[in-house]
């Protein structure tokens, strides 16, 4: 018997008033899209192949789609008001069940225009069931890379360098794309910036990674462990503040990618209800949170590449790109920021030439924006109208 015909891919003509391509700023532009890739970026409507869908955003900026380079994207609440977010649910959810519940992050993430992430922690390999389903088609969602559960010093005790490198090896036969390391305390509202991981141990650690082809995360909420996490060869650092010039021009030398997270504990503090915080735990988040501005300020004037963060959980997701006005306080222009989530953010993920641009042969990730991203950071936050993930449209509100 025959196998049935292939049915051939769909062609969509985009219209934007402005195109902003990841470089530069392109007027009147016309975008096709053949299936899930693009096909040509042009100026007017001439372009346009003959049967092409056509749809009209001209209303719109567009803007590639945005890639969030730190999620928790299995941590998942209802955000029912007679619990808090860390609550244990009974009874306790399978993997299965809690990648299908987070398919609700996943939703909230995708209406604030990121159509990426990279997840830095779950737990029981939920997070490797919902990249498998978006990539299958089953789900809808931001493309993921994952890490799996994040590597941590033992409670008792330490692990010798192979055993390092054997639980390496185990994420990576688990399936993670990166591995997560956690070389400090602090995380939800401590901001404990104690250094766990030692540099050998960070080291053997990359190593083992790099040698299986899989980059590095470190999470540092402290200097020591940043300064420490960048000559171990991390490929991207992870929160931290109070870091020295020194550490900060190596990572320029070395390339290294700074994730600051600084909004993340900002919505700590005003997601303090949803968490039950106790009163005295918010002056230490919001000191931690200056301190982590004046490091990015500083790191921005010194050159470090920079990649947008939310470290989004539980409530958090549809706040996914509240950074970006972090990065613009800090002395960027809307374009430098919005280069944290686009360019810079796909180099690190290893996708620099398909993902975070509008280009031909890149996916076709793209956002129509209301207003004007390149001269105020907050519509590129809030002006989101309606989003295409790989040729399909997944959000519209228009």
């Amino acid at each position: 018997m025959l196998a049935a015909a292939r049915q051939p891919p769909s062609v969509t003509a985009l219209r934007f008033g402005h195109l902003w391509n990841g470089t530069r700023l392109i007027d009147d532009a016309t975008l096709v899209v053949i299936g899930n890739k693009i096909a040509a970026v042009s100026t007017g409507a001439a372009q346009v192949p003959p049967g092409a869908r056509e749809i009209d955003l001209r209303k719109y900026t567009a803007i590639p789609g945005l890639i969030d380079l730190h999620t928790h994207m299995t941590y998942y609440w209802n955000r029912d008001p007679a619990t808090t977010a860390r609550q244990p649910v009974t009874p306790r959810r399978t993997p299965a069940q809690t990648a299908e519940v987070s398919f609700e992050n996943a939703r909230r993430t995708l209406e604030t225009g990121v159509t990426t992430v990279r997840d830095l922690g779950a737990g029981g390999g939920a997070d490797y069931l919902m990249r498998d389903a978006v990539n299958t088609g089953e789900k809808v969602g931001p493309r993921m890379f994952v890490a799996g559960a994040g590597l941590s010093a033992p409670r008792n005790g330490a692990n010798t360098i192979d055993q390092w490198r054997q639980l390496v090896e185990q994420r990576v036969q688990a399936g993670s794309d990166w591995i997560k390391v956690y070389g400090s305390r602090g995380s939800y509202e401590s901001v404990d910036t104690t250094q766990t991981l030692t540099l050998d141990e960070m080291k053997a650690i990359v190593e083992a990674g790099h040698a299986a082809k899989r980059p590095v995360a470190i999470h540092s909420y402290g200097a020591s462990g940043v300064h420490d996490a960048v000559f171990a060869g991390a490929d991207s650092i992870e929160h931290g503040i109070e870091i020295d010039d020194d550490t900060f021009k190596e990572m320029v030398k070395r390339g290294t990618v700074w994730v600051p997270t600084v909004d993340h504990n900002r919505y700590y503090v005003d997601a303090k209800d949803d968490f039950g915080f106790a009163p005295d735990a918010i002056p230490p988040l919001q000191t931690y949170i200056q301190k982590s501005f004046q490091s990015t300020k500083r790191a921005f004037e010194l050159g470090v590449k920079l990649g947008m963060g939310s470290d989004a959980v539980y409530s958090g997701f549809g706040q996914n790109t509240g950074e970006l006005r972090w990065f613009v306080k800090a002395g960027m222009t809307p374009a430098q920021a919005l280069a944290t989530a686009t360019t810079t953010a796909a180099a690190l993920l290893g996708h620099e030439k398909d993902l975070g641009q509008i280009a031909a042969g890149f996916h076709a990730d793209i956002v129509a924006i209301e207003g004007e991203p390149l001269k105020n950071i907050e519509d590129a936050i809030k002006g989101v109208k309606w989003v295409m993930k790989d040729g399909q449209v997944v959000v519209d509100k228009r």
